[in-house]
């Protein structure tokens, strides 16, 4: 190990300064552990709200507590600026900035761009960059490394680069940023001794790889997995229909075999910022190499059909009682992507309450985590109390804790449940499940 590589380890074991841009879902948690590990940390945003609630100590993310997150801004451990000067003697530097999809579904990496831009106008010797943005295998070295070693350093010797990428799940209480294993990929063996160093100040475990791209892959490859497991069991679902059979029952019975078998369920589509965008990143790559990536074609096409298919669902079961969708009265229970968080992000609730408004009917929503939401440039806000008789039909969309299946049933005309909320009630007149 080079003396720069030698003296940036011995920081990263101490009490060293590392910079977080971006303090979002990724960047905010990310920031408050290492400031939680005796770190002083320094987040950069743009956005001018994320700023002030930093400095204010208020917390804008689920899994940051208030209450923690007022303590290290008060003790002096994390702030918070728009300026990425402040970063100029910061020992570590972490981007995770968002990676978004264009209007053709291309990767855009302007966000990732513009904070590599950032960093090599201040970047000094003796610095550790790691990226986490998830981004196509490549982008490391053909994005960031350029733009570095421009300013007349060497990478692994003056400067030190790697990827991590970000494997965080809102709201999941288990498997909590600092237990989920850290995949980190290094351009030199200095790179990935020192992320592995930096990262193992707040994780019970860290998985080196051969390198940056590699790191890279395995962020795309686990989202891929999932994005073509669940387009299986959505068709899965929509065969088991035709043929008069449970869907929840065929998987829950399956579930039983002790090898060779993973559950997936069925939906009314994919949410989040991850699996609706990262097996594009991916295509595009590969595409450029001239393969056409297949399987996440057609998971695609199946998991972005399911928004149609649910209000089709819901107009087939109205129609069965001589209802239109026109005028009917449509409660609509979640509008987050998944339970318990606040996260609307590409979330299937958004573009089902759009078609059902298109085709005239009355729609409201519940969600204890979302008061309000703007579909189409139309305003809704939560309903303040679940009045399920009032409906027409109550669409499921997002389970969270706290609903009342039992009475939900007893009180609805009708329910259309998406994720087999009421399963436990078994067979009902009034419930169709997915």
């Amino acid at each position: 190990m080079s003396g720069s590589a030698a003296r940036l380890r011995a920081r990263l074991a101490g009490t060293p300064t590392i910079g977080v841009i971006g303090l979002g879902y990724v960047g905010l948690p990310l920031a408050v552990a290492f400031a939680e590990s005796g770190a002083s940390v320094i987040g950069v945003d743009l956005d001018a709200r994320r700023v002030a609630g930093v400095a204010a100590g208020e917390s804008f993310i689920e899994d940051v507590p208030t209450a923690t997150l007022a303590a290290l801004v008060r003790d002096g451990r994390l702030a918070a600026t728009s300026d990425v000067t402040a970063l100029k003697d910061a020992d570590a530097i972490i981007i995770c900035v968002p990676t978004p999809l264009g209007k053709s579904k291309e990767p855009d990496i302007s966000f990732i761009v513009a904070a590599a831009d950032a960093v090599a106008s201040i970047i000094r010797a003796g610095q550790l960059v790691v990226l986490e943005s998830t981004t196509y295998p490549g982008t490391t070295q053909e994005v960031l490394l350029p733009r570095f070693e421009a300013r007349g350093l060497t990478a692994g010797e003056d400067f030190f680069l790697a990827f991590s990428p970000e494997r965080i799940d809102p709201g999941n209480t288990k498997w909590t940023l600092r237990e989920i294993p850290k995949v980190v990929g290094g351009l030199t063996p200095a790179c990935r001794d020192l992320v592995a160093a930096l990262y193992g100040r707040v994780m019970t475990r860290v998985v080196p790889v051969s390198g940056p791209e590699t790191a890279e892959m395995v962020k795309l490859f686990e989202n891929t997995f999932r994005s073509v497991n669940i387009a299986l069991v959505n068709e899965f679902a929509i065969m088991c229909r035709k043929l008069g059979i449970s869907v929840w029952e065929v998987v829950s019975a399956a579930s039983t075999k002790p090898f060779g078998f993973m559950p997936f369920w069925p939906g009314p589509g994919l949410g989040g910022h991850c699996l609706p965008s990262d097996p594009y990143y991916l295509s595009y790559k590969v595409r450029m190499e001239g393969y056409e990536p297949r399987f996440i074609t057609f998971a695609d096409e199946i998991n972005r059909q399911m928004p149609t298919y649910v209000v089709q669902l819901l107009a087939d079961a109205l129609n069965d009682r001589a209802r239109s969708v026109r005028g009917a009265r449509v409660l609509v229970l979640g509008i987050a992507y998944k339970p318990n968080v606040a996260d609307t992000r590409d979330s299937p609730a958004l573009e089902i309450i759009e078609i059902l408004a298109a085709k005239g009917a009355q729609v409201a929503y519940h969600d204890p985590h979302v008061p309000t939401i703007t579909v189409n440039g139309v305003r809704y806000e939560s309903v303040r109390a679940l009045r399920p008789a009032e409906h027409d039909v109550v669409l499921v969309l997002t389970p969270h804790d706290g609903y009342d299946w039992p009475a939900l049933a007893r009180e609805a005309k009708l329910i259309i449940d998406t994720r087999n909320a009421t399963g436990g009630l078994g067979a009902a007149a009034n419930v169709i499940r997915l």
